[in-house]
């Protein structure tokens, strides 16, 4: 290949440099070029602005630019009306606030609103709030799998029907329910060319191979003919829907806060790459599945690790709840920032509590995971409150809820009147349910607790969390991110990015030169305006 064909960067004046400290800031110029060529018997790296002066003989290497719109795919960005391929999660609570999504529709990425856990009413002024708001950004709302209270899984996918949401982000999910398959499918048609277009778009959010299979896979016959059969779907609508998948995005989630399975992201990520393309190549969609990678995202190598892998986007979360615009207190964040790689641990959720699904969260400073297991060792061992030994009662009334079982129960009884009369009616004819709800008022408080800041509940806050905190913790010290004031969403996502980006240059020179030995780390965050100073 030619050095004219090569030379294809924007041009940078620099001169040569062939010290560690001067290839660092060379490679940090993600926008320009780099060339390894010989002078003088000494193998340099120079900036494109001087690759027209090279001899083709004296060139050793070449290193491209690497603008922060390249990682990912452009597929996806295109798809969803983004800049660049990060996504942040949603956070139940809503915790992955209307200002975080805000901030990152503004800034051409793409964020979740964390509807999990609020009620209907909260969800909907939420959505109002973002669709009102200038411009008109990406956005998506969070739809997790209810399977205690699988009217409200339906009540919220009518609701985002009715207000036009056309993106929605699938978790917590063990197989499909119709409420997401009517979502995907609502509105399916073929357009003038003949084409099939699903206007709603699912990202599911998996952990699990026969999961993400579901996912991949066109919405399941049975459940489409329960559609028509109700009147959502046509019978022409419901044979279109089987040329589209039910998610043409999928998230492997791997050690993650929240829900999850612990995954370690280089057995997961490649495992459900691989059935990725396998699916795509069995069904033949017209729009190629992607996959993108969550969990332990949270420094520029974990960032370049996921691109290295494939990845088709970036997914963060607990690292955005340490940020400002997040939905809990600053008690939380202080928390947060202090949080180490060990100080998190599995509790039982609050939502799928008689299942024994787990939840990842701080164990730092609160004692909240050692007195849920408590509970769930209660549940599984007793039948009913009244068959609780006395002195556990007392405990519990004591130390843990603060207030008789009794007045909880009244408490619980009313909520779920309003909300679900039918977990009232199941309660009050089995007793072992009964202490099940009475349980979970405490796994459904302790979260309101945190995001709240209530001091004297403090040793009950419920953080979730994952080990990917601690390892932004230890990046970022020293820098302007170090304290928690000054982390915003927008400066954490572009840091994050950029480093990717320097690595993955770094990666490359280093394949080309053996005497290169000096590994390249971003040891300091940048405030926004220098990062594009680098690359602008």
């Amino acid at each position: 290949m030619s050095l004219t064909s090569l030379n294809t960067g924007t041009s940078v004046a620099m001169p040569s440099y062939h010290t560690s400290a001067d290839i660092t800031d060379l490679l940090r110029m993600i926008s320009s070029p780099l060339w390894l060529v010989e002078t003088d018997g000494r193998l340099n790296v120079i900036a494109d602005a001087d690759a027209p002066s090279i001899k083709a003989e004296t060139i050793h290497g070449f290193v491209p630019a690497c603008s922060l719109e390249s990682l990912g795919s452009r597929s996806f960005c295109t798809d969803h009306g983004l800049q660049y391929a990060y996504v942040g999660g949603s956070m139940a609570k809503g915790i992955s606030s209307i200002a975080m999504v805000k901030a990152l529709g503004d800034a051409g990425m793409l964020g979740f609103f964390g509807s999990a856990g609020l009620s209907f009413e909260q969800v909907e002024a939420a959505i109002g709030e973002l669709q009102q708001h200038r411009p008109n950004i990406p956005f998506g709302v969070n739809l997790i799998h209810s399977p205690t209270e699988p009217e409200l899984e339906k009540a919220l996918v009518e609701l985002y029907l009715h207000r036009g949401i056309q993106l929605i982000e699938a978790s917590a999910f063990l197989g499909l329910t119709l409420p997401l398959v009517r979502y995907r499918t609502h509105g399916i048609h073929r357009d003038e060319q003949g084409n099939v277009i699903a206007p709603n778009r699912v990202i599911a959010k998996v952990s699990r191979e026969e999961v993400a299979a579901r996912f991949f896979a066109p919405p399941p016959e049975k459940l489409l003919k329960q559609l028509v059969a109700a009147g959502d779907l046509t019978a022409e609508q419901a044979q279109l829907a089987k040329q589209i998948p039910m998610a043409q995005d999928v998230t492997a989630e791997a050690d993650s806060g929240g829900h999850t399975d612990n995954r370690p992201a280089l057995s997961l990520f490649p495992t459900l790459l691989a059935q990725k393309n396998q699916m795509q190549l069995h069904y033949g969609y017209l729009q190629p599945l992607r996959i993108g990678l969550g969990g332990g995202i949270a420094t520029p190598a974990s960032a370049a690790a996921a691109f290295a892998m494939g990845a088709d986007y970036l997914v963060t979360g607990t690292v955005n709840q340490a940020c400002v615009e997040s939905g809990t207190c600053d008690a939380v964040r202080q928390m947060l920032a202090e949080t180490r790689q060990a100080d998190i641990t599995m509790a039982p959720s609050g939502d799928m509590f008689e299942m024994g699904v787990k939840v990842q969260v701080v164990k730092r400073g609160t004692m909240f995971a050692i007195r849920a297991h408590k509970l769930y060792e209660l549940y599984r061992a007793y039948e009913s409150i009244d068959a609780l030994p006395q002195v556990e009662r007392e405990k519990i009334e004591q130390t843990f809820f603060k207030v008789p079982l009794d007045t909880v129960w009244e408490q619980t009884k009313n909520y779920f009147q309003m909300r679900d009369p039918r977990q009232v009616e199941k309660a009050l004819t089995d007793p072992k349910y009964k202490m099940a709800l009475v349980f979970r008022w405490y796994l459904g408080q302790t979260p309101v607790w945190a995001n709240q800041g209530i001091a004297d509940r403090k040793i009950d806050y419920q953080i979730w969390c994952g080990p990917a905190m601690g390892a932004f913790n230890e990046w970022v010290k020293g820098s302007c991110l170090e304290l928690p004031p000054a982390r915003k969403v927008v400066v954490v996502a572009y840091n994050i990015l950029f480093g990717a980006a320097v690595l993955q240059r770094a990666r490359l020179l280093k394949q080309q030169w053996d005497a290169y030995r000096v590994d390249v780390t971003i040891d300091a965050p940048l405030p926004v305006d220098q990062i594009k100073e680098f690359f602008c």
